[in-house]
């Protein structure tokens, strides 16, 4: 009998962090032909998705793959994400959580968003005073203006 990934396990662990601590979960997914998400939503084959409570109806994590339920503008949506395309789970409010590999996306399979041949993301930032080994994007000497405090956290993509 094969042995199951832990990775959904962990996506699941994040989850229940984020929700038990009052922050929203936010999933980023790289988008392929398996993954039913709204394609005007989708940057550079990937999404992010709010997965609160209040944000989804009928949420499932399972072992291989995620589905719920969502608005967007105002209609019901049916997402599936398999569990393999997960790129990161984290807390929208200080950004900590956990960032997957994930293989990437074939152009062939992204020529519906435009054809894009961007490496998935891999990381999520360190929240501020936190330090990382891994070089960061939009670091001091990439412009003029300091960096911005108290801002909404986002994902940033490392080369």
């Amino acid at each position: 009998m094969p042995e199951i990934s832990t990775k959904p396990y962990l996506l699941r662990a994040i989850y229940e962090w984020c929700t038990d601590n009052g922050y929203t979960p936010y999933l980023a997914a790289a988008v392929d032909a398996h993954t039913h998400v709204p394609r005007e939503f989708v940057k550079n084959g990937e999404i992010v998705l709010n997965i609160s409570f209040t944000a989804t109806s009928g949420l499932k994590m399972e072992n291989d793959a995620i589905h719920f339920h969502a608005r967007f503008g105002g209609v019901s949506r049916e997402i599936l994400i398999p569990v393999e395309n997960v790129v990161a789970i984290y807390a929208r409010e200080n950004g900590q959580g956990m960032a997957f590999e994930v293989s990437p996306v074939s152009s062939d399979e992204r020529a519906g968003e435009g054809g894009s041949k961007t490496p998935p993301l891999s990381a999520v930032p360190q929240p501020e005073g936190e330090t990382s080994d891994v070089p960061q994007a939009g670091g001091p000497d990439d412009d003029n203006e300091p960096p911005k405090k108290g801002g909404r956290p986002t994902l940033t993509r490392i080369k």
